[in-house]
């Protein structure tokens, strides 16, 4: 009674808004005021790695008020035994229950590098200490964060954005797998889901440790000032960064909401296994398989696959027993006799409509899971006449892995093997999409077939020799290139070779440049590098260097109204005399409409049908146009559009201004990639490139009649891991 009697009496004033100051000790911190019992230890200097027990606490008459924090021998006594001011308070932390000997407990770190722990046994009197001392220390600004329960809450510096020359302090808030943060220059920002970030890394070293966070276009930079609190922050937000159970939905996901660790696989299996004979039939080394999902569960993010150390049948060995684990199954138990009774309609197109209905059902996680792995198969079989695994052979395997069955029906094999074969129907893919696709695993292994025939042994490292800004001898760098590098990320590691810092508005680029034509084309941010490698000619290379147009057209496009465009442009085609190469007719005045889906072409503005139509998305424009055209203007473009049966057509436009060319080539970018022209901020993911050999690819001949590739899966299904063998 004498414990509730000593807390009912608590005063928590609004906190009215105030407006951010870009020091935290400048902003005048509301007044609360608390009292009661609790329960504290001595203060710490480090971390408490231990459990403390319930004899460590000691019973403290607590005072909030005027901004500190008092702890007294009793309720009677006049001198504090110590205090804390809130001013001094920089984060404030809330184990899980039964941490320590008290079931609910809280840690306030200061400046001075001291950790102070205090317990209590009642949740709800403990919940309102914490309430209480985080408005008391925490800035008006940042009130916002106060609406939820926190693990953990405070103070960093941090560096954000373009600019990076100058740390900021910011505020943040740890909630689950989200991280929340205000910052001083703008309004509570939108959470870091922890759980889907690109790159959690660790960067400098031990007395100057930078904590790097990139979530989509976001990067964040949360430096360790001081080490105590900052490796707190580190270990609760690399916990929260973790996988939490077995479920799709409670792994590290992606971008896209697929789990990191099927992307790693499937990944890998790309860029190193598409032609390796049996692939997903054969299993791998039992205790390497064993030991690679244990890692990939524990951190995929951290994992990264490298065919010298991972054979690609230990990688999808884990793949297999990891959908085969999963305690809902990738089709969910609801929906799971929904998919094998679809199987059975015997009307093809009511067949896939039904299929396409149960997808949409789907949780959001495992609709993407199924996209991204029946892609990966769709893949695997078109090269069946290497590997061996067509439709129906990898339908056998991944029927009764995915619906969890013995393998003897064969109705889980069918819902795959229709999957796979309708692709194209049931995911509703473009057909821009299923080109990349190909164009990207074409690349990947012509890379490989090369690589083989002139016995280089790094199959897996392609590459490349890029320039910084021109092409001289003392500027060129050689990059490895693995399949999944994108133009930005090229950028950013030859802008961090050559130690070049990017200042706001510095629009650094790589562009694709060809000399024969007199003409470059500046690559989309998330362009993939490698399919572009493959295709350059002798006289083409790559450059990093600033798009100094770039900034107008962003202006540009933000003041425009509608996303066509239309105007008069000179046009010429490039028509070829005698097959000898020599372009013919001159440029004409015509009248161009560009939308969302088409460029369309008119002899003139009040003409009714087009001349010529091209799908935009099939273009590539590059700007400029060789001297020897004799262009009317010099702002002009070079566009090339390559048919169903990879024949190219190629003209060229030219503008009357520059202004005219900018706007052009911004609409073009725009309508090509979604809308999304420039990323809000550059992405700093870090990569391991496979150190990969030539020469590994099993040859071990696939035999065997389809009721022993059924045997061998239904022994699977029963003990996966008994039958992993040595190979």
């Amino acid at each position: 009674m004498e414990f509730l009697r000593n807390n009912q009496n608590t005063e928590v004033p609004r906190l009215d808004s105030m407006k951010p100051l870009e020091k935290h000790y400048s902003v005048v911190l509301p007044t609360v005021s608390h009292s009661g019992f609790l329960y504290k230890t001595a203060s710490a200097g480090k971390l408490l790695q231990d459990r403390r027990a319930r004899e460590e606490f000691s019973r403290r008459w607590c005072v909030l008020s005027d901004g500190v924090l008092s702890y007294y021998e009793n309720e009677r006594t006049v001198t504090p035994n110590g205090e804390i001011r809130a001013s001094e308070i920089v984060c404030l932390a809330v184990p899980p229950p039964d941490t320590h000997g008290f079931e609910h407990t809280f840690e306030v770190y200061t400046e001075g590098e001291r950790l102070y722990l205090f317990g209590l046994e009642s949740a709800e009197l403990a919940h309102e200490w914490v309430k209480c001392i985080a408005k008391a220390f925490v800035s008006p600004l940042a009130e916002d964060l106060l609406t939820r329960d926190f693990e953990r809450l405070g103070r960093l510096p941090y560096k954000a954005g373009l600019s990076l020359q100058r740390a900021q302090e910011g505020w943040f808030a740890l909630t689950g797998s989200e991280l929340r943060a205000v910052f001083p220059e703008g309004p509570c920002e939108e959470p870091l889901q922890l759980r889907r970030l690109q790159e959690l890394s660790i960067q400098g070293d031990s007395e100057n440790q930078v904590l790097v966070l990139v979530e989509r276009r976001r990067t964040l930079y949360i430096q360790g000032e001081r080490r105590l609190d900052f490796t707190g922050w580190l270990g609760a937000i690399q916990k929260a960064a973790a996988s939490l159970g077995d479920t799709l939905s409670e792994q590290q996901l992606g971008d896209s909401d697929i789990p990191v660790i099927v992307y790693r696989c499937v990944d890998y299996i790309t860029q190193c296994g598409l032609t390796s004979e049996g692939i997903y039939r054969k299993c791998g080394q039992t205790s390497k398989t064993q030991r690679l999902l244990e890692s990939l569960r524990q951190d995929a993010r951290s994992v990264h696959l490298k065919e010298g150390e991972q054979h690609v049948d230990d990688v999808s060995s884990a793949l297999k027993r990891f959908l085969r684990d999963l305690p809902d199954g990738l089709f969910t138990r609801t929906q799971r006799l929904a998919w094998l009774e679809a199987s059975e309609i015997e009307d093809e197109e009511e067949k896939l409509s039904r299929y396409r209905e149960l997808l949409v059902h789907l949780p959001r996680v495992n609709q993407a899971t199924v996209k991204a792995l029946i892609s990966h198969l769709y893949c695997v079989q078109c090269f069946s006449d290497t590997n061996q695994m067509n439709t129906h052979n990898l339908a056998i395997v991944f029927g009764p892995t995915l619906f969890q069955t013995d393998g003897q029906d064969y109705k889980a094999g069918r819902v795959v093997e229709d999957l796979i074969s309708h692709y194209v129907v049931v995911f509703s893919v473009d057909e821009e999409e299923l080109r990349k696709q190909r164009e990207e695993i074409t690349a990947i292994v012509k890379m490989r077939v090369a690589g083989t025939a002139s016995g280089t042994q790094h199959a897996g490292d392609f590459i490349c020799t890029v320039y910084l800004e021109e092409k001289k001898a003392e500027t060129e760098q050689h990059v490895k290139i693995p399949a999944s590098m994108t133009a930005e990320e090229l950028t950013l590691e030859i802008l961090d070779r050559r130690n070049v810092g990017i200042r706001e508005k510095d629009y650094w680029t790589c562009f694709e440049v060809s000399e024969k034509e007199e003409a470059e084309r500046p690559l989309h941010f998330a362009e993939k590098v490698l399919p572009i490698l493959h295709s350059l000619g002798t006289d083409s290379h790559l450059v990093v260097k600033k798009h100094q147009a770039m900034e107008a057209m962003l202006l540009y496009l933000a003041s425009r109204v509608g996303d066509t465009k239309h105007g008069m442009m000179k046009f010429r085609e490039d028509r070829s005399l005698l097959g000898l190469g020599l372009p013919s007719g001159g440029f004409h005045d015509r009248y161009f409409i560009l939308n969302s889906s088409c460029l369309r072409l008119y002899k003139e503005v009040r003409s009714h049908r087009p001349e010529k139509e091209w799908p935009v998305k099939s273009l590539k424009v590059y700007l400029g146009v060789k001297k020897k055209l004799r262009p009317p203007t010099c702002w002009g473009f070079t566009v090339v559009h390559e048919t169903e049966k990879h024949e190219k057509q190629q003209w060229y436009l030219c503008c009357d201004t520059q202004m005219e060319l900018r706007e052009w080539f911004a609409t073009f970018f725009f309508v090509q990639h979604d809308g999304l022209v420039w990323p809000s901020e550059p992405s700093r993911v870090s990569r391991s490139v496979p150190e990969v050999r030539l020469g590994s690819i099993s040859l071990i001949p696939l035999r065997g009649s389809e009721n022993e590739m059924r045997r061998s899966v239904a022994a699977f299904a029963a003990d996966p891991l008994s039958l992993l063998r040595n190979v």
